[in-house]
């Protein structure tokens, strides 16, 4: 290759310039347009700005049910034995919830439910539904009773018509309102929550309740939800069971701390607020991140 006429600051002009000099400057050349891509490439994202993401849609939630959904037992109340402890409340603010309609009532059944309003709380914006009925359908509180203050023979009575309700009248009355939750919320997830064991039978014997009588009033609780949970699971769309009772193993009554309160509160066998945050951690667990639809 012939040489060539040098003409630049470092080498000086009209100096030859042999093969391996020309290859230098052509490097040099190269790496300095190599170093500006960056630079190019960085003032142009700050001249060309990206859309903010948008902020996390609110996941509107409506709560429905009885006095364990209302927070009953944590004091003061709202209309309707409401508590500000409830777990609605709680989970109020968490994963985008935002409880838009809260409208349990203390004493609610499967069908007052219905015929006292609470499904006017929902419609089709409605994307999650908590709901907590069932229990005051089977005459629950008429067994505790008997087994706290009656004869073995009239609590083991009391239990077995408890339990012939869960098994022959309660599915029905669950489907019923199930049904009409899903039409009225067509759009919504729908979870359903249990109820918690109210006995620790190993603590002995409480007022006139045997363990084996608390053994008995605990299994008839796990009857309660097994039936609640095989409802749902049938309902279409499928509705969420979440079952409370793990978290209060070690709390009932009669256990040294206790999370459900006692025959002597004004709210007895409700859970008190370590009761309440127990249902709040049961189903924010199990909703998951809340995936709607």
């Amino acid at each position: 290759m012939a040489d060539q006429l040098c003409s630049t600051p470092s080498l000086g002009t009209g100096r030859k310039c042999g093969y391996g000099h020309i290859m230098m400057l052509h490097l040099r050349t190269w790496s300095f347009a190599l170093l500006l891509l960056p630079l190019l490439a960085f003032s142009g994202t700050l001249a060309s700005p990206t859309a903010a993401a948008a902020p996390p849609h609110p996941v509107v939630y409506d709560a429905l049910g009885d006095s364990y959904a209302s927070g009953y037992g944590v004091p003061p109340y709202g209309p309707c034995g409401r508590s500000a402890s409830a777990y609605p409340e709680q989970l109020n603010g968490r994963q985008q919830i935002k409880l838009d309609n809260f409208v349990a009532c203390a004493g609610a059944t499967t069908t007052s439910l219905v015929t006292d309003g609470q499904l006017n709380a929902l419609n089709a914006d409605t994307d999650l539904v908590t709901l907590t009925i069932g229990g005051n359908d089977i005459g629950w509180s008429g067994a505790v009773g008997a087994c706290l203050g009656g004869t073995d023979a009239q609590c083991a009575g009391a239990i077995a018509k408890a339990r012939e309700r869960i098994t022959t009248q309660l599915p029905g009355l669950l489907r019923t309102v199930y049904d009409q939750v899903a039409a009225a919320a067509p759009n919504a997830h729908v979870a359903v929550t249990g109820y918690p064991e109210l006995f620790s039978p190993e603590n002995g014997a409480y007022l006139g309740a045997s363990p084996a009588e608390q053994v008995a009033l605990n299994d008839g609780a796990d009857l309660l939800n097994d039936t609640i949970a095989g409802v749902a699971a049938k309902t279409r769309p499928v509705f969420q069971f979440v079952d409370v009772t793990p978290r209060f193993v070690g709390h009932g009554v009669n256990a040294p701390d206790a999370w459900i309160l006692p025959p002597s509160d004004p709210a007895a066998f409700h859970p008190n607020i370590n009761g309440y945050k127990a249902y709040t951690a049961a189903v924010n667990s199990a909703l998951g991140p809340v995936k709607l639809g």
